[in-house]
């Protein structure tokens, strides 16, 4: 039997991934996280054989769960799910160490088999995305500004840009307001930029965020 831990913030979201999980004889899920303190508290109380991790969590993000759970629980493996285009995250999260992503448009074809394959120890991703990750080696893309950044900018970077006050940022990261003021002003440098709203209209026209 396949264990899955679901954890989306969105009740409807859960259901629909929760009815396609119950329809194989041989899965279930065996517990719903709706924010990313719920995730790591029922991660460690459960044995689950995969986490199916929304990207985009309140009081800390996907990315933040993912290097917190390759930490404790290294062989469990993270099939990241998202509403956001795949080439802007797929590669940052499998290098975070996921096991896979892919766009929740595709979960209700592609779902269990992106399951399965996680479980076996293997990697997920989307044939489009494969075929992405194919011609961009072969033409040798320049990274895009918002690929320069480390894990935790990127994660300020998506918070600034859904119009979070500072003082929410440094209580959903469990870091100071100064430090976050910090990561801001390397934010801004890396993609020489000036100001948030740039950072808005940057993050929005790359499907960063919602």
């Amino acid at each position: 039997m396949i264990r899955v831990l679901l954890a989306d913030d969105h009740p409807i979201v859960r259901r629909g991934l929760r009815d396609i999980i119950t329809e194989e004889a041989d899965m279930r899920v065996i517990g719903e996280a709706k924010d990313g303190n719920e995730v790591l508290a029922l991660a460690h109380r459960h044995q689950c054989d995969v986490l199916l991790l929304d990207l985009m969590m309140p009081d800390r993000g996907g990315l933040e769960v993912l290097a917190q759970l390759k930490y404790e629980r290294s062989k469990l493996p993270v099939l990241v799910l998202s509403v956001h285009a795949e080439e802007q995250y797929a590669a940052r999260v499998l290098k975070a160490g996921a096991a896979g992503y892919m766009n929740k448009v595709s979960a209700p074809e592609e779902l269990v088999k992106a399951i399965r394959q996680v479980v076996a120890g293997g990697k997920y991703i989307s044939p489009s995305l494969a075929e992405q990750f194919a011609g961009t080696l072969s033409r040798g893309t320049r990274r895009q500004p918002h690929q320069l950044l480390s894990d935790r900018e990127f994660s300020v970077l998506c918070m600034i840009a859904q119009s979070k006050r500072m003082k929410e940022i440094a209580a959903e990261l469990c870091i100071s307001t100064k430090t976050v003021s910090t990561y801001r002003s390397r934010i801004l440098t890396k993609m020489k930029m000036k100001t948030n709203m740039q950072l808005m209209a940057y993050a929005l026209k790359h499907q960063l965020v919602e």
